[in-house]
Formats: C-alpha cells, sequence, structure tokens
C-alpha cells in the first residue's frame, strides 16, 4: 500500500478546489472589493510590476476573490489555468482576438450561438478574419474544410441551439496534426457532465452566466487551458481590452460552482424524463436530446458525457405560429433567454438568440423557425410537463 492520498470526487472538487485559506479564518471566500493595493515600498511596487515578486496590483491584473474561482474552474475542467471575465462573450472575444490575425480563417462547428456568429462575422469584414462551417461529422469531412490559414477550430457541443454534438478526440486528433488550436464552448455542459481538455482540446469556454452560476444572478465568462496559452489572453487581450469579472460577481458564482455537482445531477434528471414526454406527444414533430435512445448521437454522448444536460430542442408540427402560441401559453416555463437557471426556461432561437443570423444560414445550421429550446429547471418534473402539456393544447 502506497501512501499517496486518492483524488477527491468531482462532487468534492465543486466545494473545496480552489479555495484558500483566509488570514482571519472566514469560511466563505472574502469579497476584496477593491480597485488597487497598497505597496509596503517603492521597492515592492517596483518587484511587482517588473513581476518579481508575486502579488496584487491593480483589481484589473489581478484580485485574490478572482484567482479563486479562476483556479476552481481550472481544477474542476483539469486544466492549468484559468481566467475569469465580464461576460461569456468577453471570453470568446478574448480568446480569438489573442489568437489570430488579419488573413487568418476560422473553422467552425455547424452552429453557433448567434453573437458568437456575429463576433466572427465582425472581424470578418472589419479585420479580414475569415471563418466558415463545417458538419465534423467525420474526419474526413473536417481535413477537407480545413484552409492553409486555418488557426482555430472553434466548437459548440452540444450545438447551440439543435443539441447536434462533435466528437472532440476526433477534432483534436486533426487539429493536433495541423497544428491548430481547439477552442470548445462547454457552457451547456458545464465541467460536471463534459471535460474538452481530457479529449485533447486545448481551450474551454464557458459563459459562466449559465450551470456555473445557475441562478441567474450574474453575468461572466470563463476560459481555460494550459497555463502558457491563457497567460498569452490575460497578458495581452484580457489585460488591454479590459472585459475584467467584478470582485462581487466573482463571489456569487464561487457559491454557485458549491452546488454545481446536485443541481446538474437535477437538471439531467428532469430533462429526461420532460424528453421521453414531448418525444411521445403527437404534436411535437422531433425531439434533440442526447439522452434519448432514439437520438442518433447517443452512443458519442455517452461516450465523451458524464451525464445528458438539461438543455432540449424540440419541433412542433405546426412549425412556426404553433411554436410561438405554445410559448404564449406556459406558466411556469419561463419566456426568456439565457439557461441553466434554477427556474426553466423556454425560448424562440429564430426570433430571440439567432435572430442575428440569416435566415437561410439559420436553416442550413439546423435551426428551423418552429425550433423551440427548453433550459429545464430544478422544479418537480411532474410540474414541469404539467406546464408544457397545458400548453400543446393551444397548438
Amino acid at each position: 500500500m502506497n501512501g499517496s492520498k486518492k483524488e477527491m470526487h468531482l462532487s468534492t472538487k465543486v466545494i473545496h478546489a480552489g479555495n484558500s485559506i483566509d488570514p482571519l479564518g472566514a469560511l466563505a471566500t472574502p469579497i476584496y472589493q477593491t480597485s488597487t493595493f497598497v505597496f509596503s515600498s517603492v521597492d515592492q511596487g517596483a518587484s511587482r510590476f517588473a513581476g518579481e515578486e508575486a502579488g496584487y496590483i491593480y483589481s484589473r491584473l489581478g484580485n485574490p476573490t478572482i484567482d479563486v474561482l479562476e483556479q476552481k474552474v481550472a481544477t474542476l475542467e483539469k486544466a492549468e489555468a484559468g481566467l475569469a471575465f465580464a461576460s461569456g462573450m468577453a471570453a470568446v472575444s478574448a480568446v480569438i482576438l489573442g489568437l489570430v490575425k488579419t488573413g487568418d480563417h476560422i473553422l467552425c462547428s455547424k452552429g453557433l450561438y448567434g453573437c458568437t456568429y456575429g463576433f466572427f462575422n465582425w472581424l470578418k469584414e472589419r479585420f479580414g478574419v475569415n471563418f466558415s462551417f463545417c458538419e465534423m461529422t467525420d474526419e474526413k469531412t473536417v481535413m477537407q474544410a480545413l484552409q492553409d490559414k486555418t488557426k482555430v477550430i472553434y466548437i459548440e457541443t452540444p450545438i447551440n441551439p439543435t443539441m447536434e454534438l462533435v466528437d472532440l478526440a476526433m477534432i483534436a486528433k486533426i487539429a493536433k496534426q495541423a497544428g491548430i488550436k481547439t477552442i470548445v464552448d462547454n457552457t451547456f455542459m458545464s465541467p460536471y457532465l463534459q471535460r474538452p481538455l481530457e479529449w485533447g482540446c486545448d481551450i474551454v469556454i464557458h459563459s459562466a452566466t449559465k450551470y456555473i452560476g445557475g441562478h441567474g444572478d450574474v453575468v461572466a465568462g470563463l476560459a481555460v487551458g494550459s497555463k502558457e496559452l491563457i497567460d498569452e489572453i490575460r497578458l495581452t487581450t484580457q489585460k488591454d481590452i479590459g472585459g475584467i469579472l467584478a470582485p462581487l460577481a466573482a463571489y456569487l458564482l464561487i457559491r454557485g460552482i458549491k452546488t454545481l455537482s446536485v443541481r446538474m445531477e437535477r437538471h439531467c434528471e428532469n430533462a429526461q424524463k420532460v424528453a421521453e414526454f414531448l418525444e411521445s406527444h403527437p404534436k411535437i414533430a422531433a425531439v434533440y436530446y442526447p439522452g434519448l435512445a432514439s437520438y442518433s448521437q447517443n452512443p458519442l454522448a455517452k461516450r465523451q458525457m458524464d451525464g445528458f444536460g438539461g438543455m432540449i430542442s424540440f419541433c412542433l408540427k405546426g412549425g412556426f405560429e404553433a411554436g410561438i402560441r405554445m410559448m404564449n401559453h406556459v406558466t411556469l416555463c419561463k419566456r426568456a433567454v439565457s439557461l441553466g437557471d434554477v427556474e426553466s426556461l423556454i425560448q424562440h432561437p429564430a426570433s430571440m438568440t439567432h435572430a442575428v443570423i440569416p435566415r437561410e444560414k439559420r436553416i442550413q445550421m439546423g435551426i428551423s423557425d418552429g425550433l423551440i429550446r427548453l433550459s429545464v429547471g430544478l422544479e418537480d418534473v411532474g410540474d414541469i410537463i404539467e406546464d408544457l402539456e397545458h400548453a400543446l393544447l393551444y397548438v
């Protein structure tokens, strides 16, 4: 028997990882609500600015509360380092701007969050950074989609809002052979259910507003990866563009993460039952949820995910108008964008989150006019199903 200590389970890490011992003995992470830090001497200030001495200078460059959050999420994602931002899009833009330049190309999974698409389109129009979409169903298709100037493969899996999956191991293998960085938006899964770095990807991004926070009361973003990559982004696009998270927001995320395991397990349990109900309903044309046995990518989901998440998309047989009628008759499920809250949220991508994407391109992504996205909350699942069943009476 060796004396090595067994690694903590993930449900324990969400509570304890990254926590530091407060000098005054506070159990909860203190909120260092300060813009600047005092030096004991000019020499100390000079040493810190020169990088010769560890310590804090100014909260845009580092803050103790934010450090705890960054270390906690890095540990959960099995990354060397983490970086916190003022929003998910601040994380996306800082990471991308840190890795590409004019003339470069980004290869994207078939679908993207609407604002990510908008940002990529802006980069193309203003700065000549090109991007294109790829089905990413097999190695040959991805290899053919690569260009000489491809510097980044950017993936959502599951894809928002179609719930299509991308094989992370396959993409990471192709990218490494080509010397390309792989970025994965892991917002839909959280590190409790999926850890793309374990499959060889380079950087993971989260809109921490969603499952990381979990309570709909904070807007934030996170990026994790190797220390080399994260430090490069920290000292360039984050420091100089300045999408910095506030200490109070970091505190709320730290508090939210402590219940991540129990929340995600309940999200998954509820979503599975809701998906099965929707699949059996005569007014539903299709249900997209990785946990359904009928879902074409269910084997891939079982391989690279530890659970199937709380997100469901479905199409009504009546199309656009049927979707609007259903949404207007829910009462428990709230008509709202975002996801990952304890409350169930329902939205219409074509008119909300993906309205920025031209209809032709949106349809190519698989986002039909009648597609509905449901973020299944933590309410009693019987009440969620009853609300949906009642709303479907009006379709």
